[in-house]
């Protein structure tokens, strides 16, 4: 028993003393007033003012709150975030405003200033740029690499094909075909 005591109460100075040195990431965060965390997992229920970053899931019923960076994966009914890596599966809209590196499946799928790598299915995809695979019943997109496979595929500049009943590249020789669009 006196052995547990002096453990417990070494264990106690021990916490002390190092709650008392900050290290050089919590100088850094009082310095800055920036806090960062990583939470594996976040249930969005309701709009907090300081979400945390995501590494894991997060589930976004009955909508999605204001995350700058998600890496994981994403499931519910409407997700949206600055920057994401992994798997996006919301029922009605996925919505990046920066960089995806990874998949997103629903309805309308979009990211909004940045590069799309990777695939996106679902009803429409935007993006302003994108490496990798569109499909779905319109794709949209500013600059391409890739297939696109759609009712409707348009692309400002397309390095890829594209597939479907029309076609357009409008920077292409020829902007529209139908069935098979192809662009260097």
């Amino acid at each position: 028993m006196k052995k547990l005591l002096v453990l417990a109460v070494a264990a106690a100075f021990a916490t002390i003393s190092n709650a008392a040195e900050p290290t050089d990431n919590e100088a850094t965060e009082k310095d800055t007033g920036a806090q960062s965390a990583v939470w594996p997992a976040y249930f969005a229920i309701c709009e907090w003012p300081d979400s945390p970053d995501i590494v894991g899931l997060r589930v976004t019923v009955p909508f999605s709150t204001r995350q700058e960076s998600v890496t994981g994966i994403d499931l519910g009914l409407w997700g949206r975030c600055r920057d994401f890596e992994g798997i996006q599966l919301n029922v009605l809209r996925n919505d990046v405003k920066d960089t995806l590196g990874g998949f997103q499946f629903g309805i309308y799928n979009s990211v909004n200033r940045g590069d799309l790598c990777c695939i996106q299915a679902g009803l429409f995809n935007e993006s302003n740029s994108f490496r990798g695979f569109q499909v779905g019943l319109i794709n949209v997109t500013g600059d391409g690499e890739g297939l696109q496979v759609g009712f409707i595929n348009r692309a400002e500049t397309l390095h890829g094909f594209q597939v479907g009943l029309v076609n357009v590249i409008r920077d292409a020789e020829v902007p529209v075909l139908p069935i098979v669009n192809i662009g260097f």
